[in-house]
């Protein structure tokens, strides 16, 4: 279907956008600054619109087409991951926000694991979308399986901002900015290993979402 090819085609590009700001925004962590922020700012603008083309072509295609089997579930898997990669766009200007709160706060040691977190967190994003492509189900899995490894990163990386602050109180308020520059970055593994799921959905028809938590058959009404 060549309007499924078009979507297909758009949400690369938009991919690929928002790839760019999350490089952009991490590397205001090591020096931060104004005018990037609002450069990303501008380009949140122009995710925020590619979202609502590719959401109101998505449904241009359902009225036009009543697509069934896998082509509904290719239909359903855009939806899913154009909405994640909108996220991941915001994260990467929350980040440059919080970058730049530290540019007149007290001075503190950024930890070197926040910088591995972000290389693992752009990299799963990046296989994600990958997967997606080459409607890879295997290696959509593995990118499931390295969010627990950023989730422990980023509870060492608290608890390495916390021995920093009580050493030095005067550094808490930069140290809490961290906090949340480190959570932006985890919650960019966490949209990853949704899409990672959405590309199980698209290929093998199963949902594996929330599978650590509930087992098929436990939810009660």
């Amino acid at each position: 279907m060549r309007d499924l090819e078009q979507l297909h085609h758009d949400l690369l590009t938009m991919s690929s956008m928002v790839e760019e700001m999350i490089h952009l925004s991490v590397d205001t962590l090591s020096e931060p600054s104004y005018e990037k922020a609002a450069e990303l700012a501008a380009k949140d603008d122009i995710i925020d619109r590619w979202d609502v083309r590719l959401e109101e072509n998505c449904l241009k295609v359902l009225a036009l087409h009543q697509p069934v089997a896998i082509d509904l579930r290719r239909l359903t898997t855009v939806l899913k991951i154009t909405a994640e990669l909108e996220r991941v766009a915001d994260l990467g200007v929350h980040i440059a926000e919080r970058a730049c709160s530290l540019i007149n706060g007290p001075a503190i040691v950024v930890p070197d694991r926040l910088q591995v977190m972000v290389r693992s967190s752009v990299e799963m994003l990046h296989r994600s979308i990958n997967a997606y492509v080459q409607l890879d189900s295997n290696m959509a899995r593995r990118v499931c399986d390295d969010d627990d490894g950023i989730d422990e990163l980023n509870r060492l990386i608290i608890n390495e901002l916390s021995a920093q602050m009580q050493a030095n109180p005067s550094c808490i308020e930069s140290a809490l900015h961290l906090f949340s520059a480190s959570r932006h970055v985890e919650r960019v593994a966490d949209h990853a290993t949704n899409i990672a799921e959405d590309v199980v959905y698209l290929v093998e028809g199963e949902i594996i979402r929330h599978r650590t938590h509930l087992k098929k058959g436990d939810i009660t009404p």
